[in-house]
């Protein structure tokens, strides 16, 4: 299965609010790294993504997954949040971000969801998300940056967290702590559909390295 982002599909019509989406996104990337004074070879070497799939990205022609954006944001030096608009702006005490602001990042086969509902402006990232999946479903994710945490609370269903193949049930009402730098991924365990919250702490550059040299 691909981890595909669901922003924008060969089947999109093109007055979808995903167009709108997509398009904003592929601009603020490019306006990011041209701010930056990156050209897209150095761009591909700091966040580890081919220069191909750079330019089709900005040029909002390429369907990225969800680790692609990881990794163009850190290697910009701000958050997936601030790529799609839903991040903290300014020094106001609280932003709100309405319901009808929050797009679906990742749909699965049967149906299941994954939403970023709010972050903070990098290079500290914080997210909260929302995911639902249904019984068959699973999400592959790649190792996060050295450091990264993740909190999971499961509001119906069983979450099944795996780490480097290894799998953690978590049911309904209960939560869990866990590192993601490493290759991990979210399962519907069971026959019910799966619906749980996960806040996601990707510390910044600078914090890396520290946790990187530290870690044992």
């Amino acid at each position: 299965m691909t981890n595909k982002v669901n922003i924008l599909t060969d089947d999109t019509p093109p007055n979808d609010p995903a167009q709108a989406v997509h398009a904003a996104m592929a601009a603020r990337i490019a306006s990011l790294r041209k701010a930056r004074g990156l050209s897209f070879d150095q761009f591909a070497v700091r966040c580890g993504v081919s220069k191909g799939m750079l330019v089709q990205i900005e040029q909002a022609k390429a369907n990225p997954s969800i680790g692609t954006l990881c990794r163009i944001a850190s290697g910009l030096g701000v958050s997936v949040a601030e790529l799609l608009e839903v991040a903290e702006s300014g020094n106001r005490p609280v932003r709100v971000v309405c319901a009808d602001e929050v797009t679906s990042l990742w749909t699965g086969p049967h149906g299941g969801t994954a939403r970023l509902l709010i972050g903070s402006e990098g290079p500290d990232m914080l997210e909260h998300w929302m995911w639902e999946l249904r019984p068959g479903e699973r999400f592959d994710a790649q190792a996060h940056p050295p450091g990264t945490q993740e909190l999971f609370h499961v509001l119906e269903g069983e979450l099944v967290l795996e780490l480097n193949g290894t799998g953690y049930k978590i049911g309904t009402g209960n939560s869990a702590h866990a590192r993601t730098d490493c290759e991990h991924a979210y399962v519907c365990g069971g026959k019910k559909k799966l619906r749980f919250t996960m806040v996601v702490l990707e510390p910044g550059r600078d914090r890396r390295f520290v946790a990187k040299k530290t870690r044992k």
